[in-house]
């Protein structure tokens, strides 16, 4: 269970931090919510206490493991090419899993594939959200502003 404080990720939201823990009435049912502040898009979401684990949501890594997340960003791309529909549907799996490391890898190869090819509309909108869940958690790691976080991701992935 979490506390209120805790930094937590919320798979295909991001980051954020837990600002309260509330009971609301949903459909004539009592329910405990857990508040949480995602601040890259300024959203608030509430988080049913019943299905944290259904829905992944974990801690936010250390400040240790952003040096290995960000080196996934600088190496080339390893994941098989596929067409274009298995392609998508392998990085929304990536992405829902939540796993920072998958989706640096996403990051990664979709920005790759950018340079090379370009990016569908589809792809581009992944590419956009999977970068936006990456900042959002690497900011809460290290404890920087989400610009210069972006303009770092942005250096390693030229």
């Amino acid at each position: 269970m979490f506390c209120i404080g805790d930094r937590v990720v919320y798979p295909m939201h991001g980051a954020g931090v837990i600002e309260a823990i509330e009971e609301r009435e949903v459909l004539g049912e009592s329910h405990r919510y857990y508040v949480m502040n995602i601040p890259i898009g300024n959203m608030k979401v509430f988080i049913p206490l019943n299905n944290v684990n259904q829905l992944g949501i974990r801690e936010v890594i250390s400040s240790d493991e952003v040096p290995e997340v960000l080196k996934i960003l600088e190496n080339e791309s390893t994941l098989p090419v596929l067409a274009w529909n298995r392609r998508y549907r392998a990085n929304m799996d990536r992405i829902k899993s939540g796993d920072i490391f998958s989706i640096a890898e996403v990051v990664r190869s979709l920005s790759q594939r950018d340079h090379e090819k370009g990016l569908s509309t589809g792809e581009k909108k992944m590419y956009d959200n999977a970068c936006q869940i990456l900042v959002s958690e690497l900011v809460l790691a290290e404890g920087v502003k989400a610009d210069e976080m972006t303009q770092r991701i942005k250096g390693l992935l030229a």
